[in-house]
């Protein structure tokens, strides 16, 4: 699966999320921070609009915002004038003076351009859509893969360990096989999504290890 339609449809599958009213925390949020290198966070009560975004580009493997201020996308991925759905897009808000602002998946525009279609965290306290005035974007940005993606070299398996596990974690995802944030360590997340790639190919065993003829077919995989 392209990595732009792996950020879409992860963000997609997280409609409805949204924060507890009161002393209670919602433990899905958190982890968009957690998972996303956001270790301070611990409430769902700091501004996570970003922090969602970054959460939606680890996932498939694209470079994300290093910092949780809305406006830091702006020097995130490539310009573009010409947005499309999956791209992403940055708002003033309060004043276009202020260091304050928003950021969001763009997902089209109303009949006269006025309003545009956004899928994002922390809309109305959740991952929602919302339509926001054309006049307060501050720019479009077309995100782009966190890296060059490098195959490990085989074997590896469950319980397997280190920066070895970690690229190949990132290049399941890159793929469309969603094992979650690359994090170098193999657990069940891992096995299964490998597990998937070799149900997906007839010339592959389904051994939930990654050896040489695996590793074979995730190569052709990239050279596409």
């Amino acid at each position: 699966m392209d990595p732009n339609h792996l950020f879409l449809q992860t963000a997609v599958s997280q409609l409805g999320v949204k924060e507890i009213e009161g002393e209670q925390h919602n433990q899905t949020i958190i982890n968009y921070a957690k998972e996303s290198g956001f270790d301070w966070v611990n409430d769902d009560e700091t501004p996570w609009c970003g922090i969602f975004l970054s959460w939606c580009a680890t996932k498939a493997s694209l470079e994300g915002a290093k910092s949780a201020r809305a406006r830091a996308w702006l020097e995130v991925g490539e310009e573009t004038k010409d947005p499309t759905p999956g791209d992403v897009v940055v708002y003033w808000r309060g004043s276009i003076e202020s260091s304050n602002g928003h950021s969001a998946i763009f997902m089209g525009f109303n009949a006269d351009h006025t309003k545009i279609f956004t899928l994002g965290g922390n809309q109305g306290n959740r991952v929602s859509m919302a339509a926001y005035d054309a006049s307060q974007v501050l720019g479009f940005r077309k995100l782009t893969k966190s890296g060059i993606l490098e195959l490990p070299p085989a074997p590896l398996q469950a319980g397997s360990r280190g920066s070895d596990v970690k690229k190949l974690q990132a290049v399941l995802n890159a793929k469309g096989f969603n094992c979650g944030t690359p994090d170098g360590i193999w657990g069940g997340n891992t096995t299964k999504a490998l597990s998937k790639l070799q149900e997906s190919n007839p010339n592959l065993q389904v051994t939930g290890t990654y050896n040489e003829n695996t590793r074979n077919v995730l190569t052709a995989l990239l050279g596409q």
